[in-house]
């Protein structure tokens, strides 16, 4: 295979980048792809805080002694495994039942951050009593299943992607916390600090915020100052508390000290900050924009592995994955049978056998009789097979959520 990957000390002009190997929101190039043709890009790769890069060896010079693209996928699919085989959190209700009031839930918690936004964008104070009740509400739903708000977190509206970015990363903040035994009162404050994360992008000109491609290296620094403005506007916020704030402030720090605003490092990060920012890489490539197509859970797991090694506290990352699953609840698979299914709902002996509702022979092409299989069970008992990996639903036009 002709893609490999690099450390960036090793770029040298004539190789081909394949992959930045990082978040849209962390490099100020116009494509993840092409061919280094100067010293300048290469300062702006190490600039960016990028450690590592994949390039394409037929289009560009080789690195002999590198690992291929295949290789790492194998090697980060073996700490997946590990993960995996963790025992998962059973859920208190069932997803069918926790989903009719989930979705009432998400559609307010949205209406609600459009609100909060547009005061913003006025000039008015957040509200934190606002907030209170709706992050306890998505508390609730969060301890009765999980998987039904979470599933219905992931789905954005392009044109509104600001505020359900939001309320995605406040329900997986809430998620993160409960998984970590958090106190109730701790999950409360990062739950909001999760729901105004973003609220300097208000201060964001709308030619920038909503532009529909990737930004010029002025609007990228233009961009980056959200996150001090969402500080500043938070400091002066009544009853507002320090971990949310914390949450907003530091989202985009990287624990290597290459993140923004301030390079922080480390331990220099506070513990919410951490959490703040895996989630916010998760929401972020997990969610389809007009020009950046949204990778499946299990796919940006596998990335937030690979960048735990410079960018993330990898044990926070391993607790993160246990907390949504290698495969959540919503997300299409491949079985080895050769049928598609929906996961369902996670089962206690392992986060690799969910219970999934089996709906497409991909080997036929045509729709299946909804059934549940609980891949936990033996031969016999409604289980015996196995899942082989996840599907793109656009792939085969399928809309997971139908069938939940």
């Amino acid at each position: 295979m002709p893609v490999k990957k690099i450390p960036v000390a090793r770029l040298e002009p004539g190789m081909f980048i394949h992959d930045l190997n990082c978040g849209w929101m962390d490099h100020p190039f116009l494509s993840t792809r092409f061919k280094l043709g100067s010293e300048k890009d290469l300062r702006k790769i190490a600039e960016a805080g990028i450690r590592e890069v994949y390039i394409d060896t037929d289009l560009g010079r080789d690195v002999s002694d590198a690992p291929t693209a295949a290789e790492v996928c194998g090697e980060l699919d073996g700490e997946l495994q590990q993960i995996a085989e963790a025992t998962a959190a059973a859920p208190r209700a069932a997803t069918r039942e926790e989903l009719g009031r989930a979705r009432k839930i998400h559609s307010e918690a949205n209406l609600i951050m459009r609100s909060v936004m547009h005061d913003v964008r006025l000039g008015k104070q957040v509200q934190v009593e606002q907030l209170e009740p709706m992050v306890d509400k998505m508390a609730s739903s969060i301890l009765r299943n999980s998987g039904a708000l979470l599933s219905l977190a992931r789905i954005k509206n392009k044109d509104e992607y600001t505020f359900q970015h939001s309320v995605g990363v406040a329900a997986l903040l809430i998620a993160f916390c409960r998984g970590l035994g958090l106190d109730e009162a701790t999950l409360r404050q990062a739950g909001i600090g999760g729901m105004v994360h973003d609220v300097g992008k208000m201060q964001t000109p709308d030619r920038i915020l909503n532009k529909p491609g990737k930004l010029t290296e002025e609007e990228f620094a233009v961009m980056r100052h959200h996150v001090v403005a969402s500080r500043e506007i938070l400091e002066i916020t009544p009853n507002i508390s320090q971990t949310a704030v914390q949450v907003a402030a530091q989202h985009h720090e990287r624990y290597d000290g290459s993140g923004y605003p301030n390079r922080l490092k480390g331990g220099e990060i506070s513990r919410f900050g951490q959490m703040a920012s895996i989630i916010d890489v998760y929401d972020a490539i997990t969610s389809d924009r007009v020009y950046h197509k949204g990778m499946a859970p299990t796919e940006a797991l596998r990335k937030l592995f690979e960048w735990s090694k410079f960018h993330f506290n990898p044990e926070l990352v391993h607790a993160f994955a246990r907390v949504v699953g290698i495969y959540p609840t919503g997300a299409l698979v491949r079985l080895e049978s050769g049928r598609l299914a929906v996961v369902v709902e996670q089962r206690e002996s392992s986060m690799l056998q969910p219970l999934v509702r089996v709906v497409f022979d991909a080997r036929r092409n045509h729709y299946l009789k909804p059934e549940d299989v609980d891949l936990s069970r033996a031969l016999g008992r409604g289980g015996a097979d196995r899942i082989v990996g996840h599907e793109a639903p656009e792939k085969w036009q399928i809309d997971p959520m139908r069938f939940l």
